[in-house]
Parts: C-alpha cells; sequence; structure tokens
C-alpha cells in the first residue's frame, strides 16, 4: 500500500483557519504556498477586510462613547452586538470554507474574489 505524501492541511482547512483572526488571513497572503492557492487567498482577503472593517466600527463606537457618557450603556450594547455579528459571521464563513463554499459578503466578497483571481 503506497504512502500518501499530502502532510498539510487541506485548501478549504486553510480557508477556514483564515476567519479565526486575522493573523492566520495575512500569514496565508504573504507566504508562499497558500498565497498562490486562489480559494485560500479569497477566505484570506474576505477575512482580513471583514476585520477591518469591524476593528473601524469599534474605534468609532468608543471614540463616540468617550463624547457621549451619558448614553454609555447605549454604545456597549452597540459594541456586544457588533461582537456577536462579528463572530457569527466569522464562523458562518469558517464553516462555509470548511465545507467547500466560497460565501461572499456584501461588496467585500466581490473585491475578495478579485484580489484572489490575480
Amino acid at each position: 500500500m503506497p504512502v500518501s505524501k499530502n502532510h498539510g492541511l487541506s485548501e478549504n482547512s486553510l480557508g477556514a483557519i483564515a476567519y479565526i483572526t486575522v493573523v492566520p488571513a495575512i500569514f496565508f497572503l504573504a507566504v508562499s504556498p497558500y498565497n498562490k492557492k486562489a480559494y485560500v487567498r479569497f477566505h484570506a482577503w474576505q477575512s482580513t477586510v471583514f476585520f477591518a472593517l469591524t476593528f473601524i466600527l469599534f474605534f468609532a463606537l468608543s471614540y463616540l462613547n468617550t463624547y457621549h457618557e451619558s448614553i454609555a450603556y447605549f454604545y456597549l450594547g452597540l459594541y456586544v452586538l457588533v461582537s456577536l455579528v462579528w463572530f457569527l459571521v466569522s464562523l458562518w464563513c469558517a464553516i462555509q470554507a470548511l465545507n467547500g463554499k466560497s460565501v461572499k459578503l456584501p461588496v467585500i466578497g466581490a473585491w475578495a474574489e478579485k484580489q484572489s483571481s490575480k
């Protein structure tokens, strides 16, 4: 019986790992052979941009909270809601990537697809 030489992770697994945090996504975009695979690049780009937009939203909420302390609980609620949405969308994208599907998030997905095809 021949021994399999494929000891690495599948493209589906790599695509799912890109959604864990932004660190593996950036790693996959920077390091060969991962940056040669269009499927992995798509998920890495989408994850990176989604994380960046969420970070900007968190920053804006914290900035607004410093100037409107009277409604601090409202901003705390928004922060928790954005965190929950980010977690659920990232989890959903990771599960879909693990199953071999490329879920395109609105606006971000089309841009990520263009970047991954280059």
